[in-house]
């Protein structure tokens, strides 16, 4: 028989999600995989209970219910500071997964190069690889990763097509400046390269630092594809529903390459989501302090462990050090983390074109008393360490 398709051998299954399936075997509490353990606002829950019983339960317009995309918009166009119209620059797409392919698919051809900052969501390489672009990867320097502009002018050098913006930051929690998103937009438009933004975070930024849409900076509108989704701001991680905003141009072509990957978005999760959209302003005002809260709680209990981790601007993931512990490899740690000590994380090189191997993730998206234990069993972490 033929062998299977040469392009999957570049990369392996989701460790992110490898690391759930391990937490849920060995029962550890699972700040792997970011996703929360509370409900979503009751508001959506009722209207979605409302929805099962009246419909929709057809395809809804491919690229999006009509009143979905409309209420996006009036969303979107409030908080970017730019008219967004529904008809001509929205995409509903199943997730911001499907939405970062979509993106791809659009602007790369094979062989074509595509700048990926590093630290990365491991999703970006897989999608790179599977679009037949060649990454060129930059490194984002802790403790605030940031990048080194000299590194990033080179990689512009190289011609890319395009560059994948994750802002604010997973896995690390960087929110770039204004000021280094003016520069990047320099590069971009003197080396004629789009710039493919992953924003699902856009809510969730710790004072003082502010989220600024790359499209809205001066002359980036025409070479921008943003890409989001619902799962983090409205706590529906598992409804799948995200979106692409970019211009008409661009968007024809995003529309034909959706269409032939999913068709379509859960029409029924569309109309719900409507309710989500018109939230006021409020809502997002007390999201961002409740995520403060969290991480206050997390970070200062980490620091009652003594386990040295950096800070995040914005997200809700945090890089915990674990070199004391003196293992080498971070896959392995993250194995017995689990099994010995009870609590779930993603290891570090998963996310690194670098060798990284002193790094792990984990995720404070969980109700208090779900932090609590899970500190209260970081407090044994010490068990782990090799003893030479």
């Amino acid at each position: 028989m033929r062998g299977l398709s040469h392009r999957t051998s570049g990369f392996t299954d989701s460790v992110i999600r490898r690391m759930t399936r391990i937490s849920n075997e060995c029962g550890a509490i699972n700040l792997s995989q970011g996703f929360p353990d509370f409900d979503p606002p009751v508001e959506l829950t009722d209207r979605l209970a409302e929805v099962a019983r009246e419909g929709p339960h057809q395809y809804a317009v491919t690229w999006g219910a009509p009143n979905f995309r409309e209420a996006l918009a009036r969303k979107q166009s409030r908080f970017m500071g730019r008219t967004i119209d529904p008809d001509a620059e929205v995409l509903v797409t199943c997730g911001s997964t499907e939405a970062m392919m979509v993106a791809m698919m659009t602007v790369v051809d094979p062989g074509d190069k595509v700048i990926v900052f590093s630290p990365y969501y491991e999703n970006y390489g897989a999608d790179a690889i599977l679009s037949g672009a060649v990454p060129v990867y930059v490194g984002l320097r802790g403790p605030d990763y940031d990048f080194d502009p000299e590194e990033l002018e080179a990689a512009f050098a190289q011609n890319p097509k395009a560059i994948i913006l994750c802002n604010p930051s997973n896995p690390c929690g960087k929110v770039f400046t204004r000021s280094e998103l003016q520069f990047i937009a320099k590069l971009a438009e003197e080396y004629d390269t789009y710039v493919i933004t992953d924003e699902v975070y856009e809510h969730i930024v710790y004072d003082p630092n502010v989220h600024t849409y790359f499209a809205t900076l001066p002359g980036m509108w025409e070479r921008t594809i943003s890409c989001s989704s619902l799962s983090k701001t409205y706590s529906v991680t598992g409804w799948r529903v995200g979106y692409i905003i970019a211009p008409a141009e661009i968007m024809d072509t995003a529309r034909k390459v959706h269409d032939f990957l999913t068709v379509g978005a859960a029409a029924p999760l569309q109309e719900a989501l409507v309710t989500a959209l018109e939230f006021p302003d409020s809502y997002y005002r007390d999201l961002k302090a409740k995520y403060a809260a969290k991480r206050e709680l997390f970070l200062k209990g980490l620091d009652e462990n003594d386990i040295i981790h950096n800070t995040p601007q914005g997200a809700y993931y945090v890089l915990v050090d674990v070199s004391e512990y003196g293992y080498d490899s971070d896959v392995r740690f993250c194995e017995d983390l689990a099994r010995k000590v009870g609590v779930g994380a993603v290891p570090g090189s998963s996310f690194f074109n670098e060798d990284v191997n002193n790094l792990i993730r984990l995720h404070f998206a969980k109700n208090d008393a779900t932090l609590e234990a899970a500190l209260d069993r970081l407090a044994g972490i010490g068990r782990l360490k090799m003893r030479g």
